[in-house]
C-alpha cells in the first residue's frame, strides 16, 4: 500500500522531515511507501493522485484558512481537496487538511487564540463518532495531540462532526459515504514528537494572546495511545475493508 502526504512547508522548515517521519511511523510504513509533494508549488495532478492508495495531508507551519486571499496555491488546494471529496478520493487528514476539507465544502475557519490547543487535550465523540467504524472502538473519547489556532466554525453538509473538545466543536469528520476522514488534531503524532514539534514552533506558541503559557503547554503533553491508533485502524477498517476490497476487484 502506497501513499501521498501532501505537505504545505517553506523550504528549510526542520518540520517538513519530522512530519514524513510521523507519518511514516504512525502508518508502519517505510519511506518507498511514502510519496511527499509539496503544495507550495500547486497541488499534484490527479494522475499521481492515482499512482497512491491514499492521499494524506498534515499541518503547515505558518499557513492557515485565511490566508488563503494572499496564496494561489492555497486556494488550488482549496480546490483541490473540494475534488478529493466529490470523487471519492481514499483520504486522511490532520490539522491544516481538515480545516481545507471544510473550506472546500462550503465551511468557515477562524483565527482564535483565545481557544488554541497546543499539547494534549482530551477529545470527546459525538453520538455519530461513537457509531463511526473508526472511531466508534475509541468511545466515549480519548486524548490526542494538538497544535492549532484557527478553527472550524461548523462541518458542512454532507460531511459528518465525529468529535469534540472542551474549546473546539468541531475535531473530526468524514465526508458521509466515503473514505474521506479528518482530524483537527494530530493522530499522526506521539507525545515526543508533539513535543518537539512545540519547541520547533516556540517563537510562535508563546505569544502572549495564546490561550496556555509555554509552561501550562509542557505540563499537558501526555501519552495518546488511543489516538496514534487511528493511523494504522484507517488502513484497516476503511482502506482495506472487506467491502472496499470486492469493489476494487
Amino acid at each position: 500500500m502506497t501513499f501521498l502526504l501532501l505537505q504545505a512547508r517553506n523550504p528549510g522548515d526542520a518540520a517538513l522531515e519530522h512530519e514524513q517521519s510521523a507519518f511514516r511511523e504512525s502508518l508502519g510504513v517505510d519511506a518507498e511507501a511514502l510519496r511527499s509533494w509539496d503544495l507550495l508549488q500547486g497541488p499534484p495532478p490527479f494522475d499521481v493522485v492515482q499512482e497512491s492508495d491514499c492521499v494524506l495531508v498534515g499541518g503547515a507551519g505558518e499557513y492557515g484558512m485565511p490566508d488563503a486571499k494572499d496564496h494561489p496555491w492555497l486556494m488550488q488546494f482549496i480546490d483541490f481537496c473540494g475534488r478529493l471529496a466529490a470523487e471519492g478520493i481514499p483520504t486522511l487528514a490532520s490539522c491544516f487538511g481538515f480545516q481545507a476539507l471544510v473550506v472546500a465544502a462550503g465551511g468557515q475557519v477562524t483565527t482564535d487564540t483565545s481557544r488554541a490547543e497546543i499539547g494534549t487535550f482530551q477529545v470527546t465523540l459525538t453520538e455519530a463518532g461513537r457509531s463511526d467504524p473508526l472511531f466508534g472502538p475509541l468511545a466515549p473519547g480519548f486524548f490526542a495531540q494538538f497544535g492549532h489556532k484557527d478553527h472550524a466554525l461548523g462541518v458542512p453538509s454532507g460531511m459528518v462532526n465525529l468529535a469534540c473538545s472542551e474549546r473546539c466543536s468541531f475535531q473530526a469528520l468524514v465526508v458521509a459515504g466515503k473514505p474521506i476522514y479528518a482530524t483537527q488534531f494530530h493522530p499522526e503524532l506521539s507525545m515526543a514528537g508533539n513535543r518537539e514539534r512545540f519547541f520547533r514552533y516556540m517563537e510562535s506558541y508563546a505569544r502572549p494572546e495564546m490561550s496556555d503559557t509555554p509552561k501550562q503547554v509542557l505540563a499537558s503533553f501526555r501519552e495518546t495511545p488511543q489516538a496514534s491508533s487511528l493511523m494504522r485502524r484507517f488502513v484497516e477498517e476503511i482502506l482495506t475493508a472487506p467491502e472496499r476490497k470486492e469493489q476494487a476487484s
